[in-house]
């Protein structure tokens, strides 16, 4: 069992207990809810559900964007590290 969970399964309820302690008094401070943290994350599932292949194609348009920076810097270092 301690091979599954990493760590005793006292052990890992005490540590569950006492995160989720800390995180609930963070919540409480910024005012949140467990309800309206789960209605955010399905209204951000839906909000992506609905840009459709489009998110997608903005996604690959960032990728090749940063690429453009990233390959040639890449290629140069991996020559100048080659003279070493």
């Amino acid at each position: 069992m301690t091979r599954i969970l990493g760590d005793s399964p006292v052990r890992l309820v005490l540590k569950l207990v006492v995160v989720s302690f800390l995180v609930g008094i963070i919540m409480d401070a910024f005012g949140w809810s467990a309800l309206a943290v789960w209605i955010e994350v399905r209204d951000v599932v839906l909000d992506v559900w609905h840009m459709g292949f489009s998110a997608l194609g903005r996604f690959a348009d960032h990728i090749l964007l940063g690429a453009a920076v990233v390959v040639p810097a890449f290629i140069i270092l991996r020559l100048l590290s080659v003279r070493r």
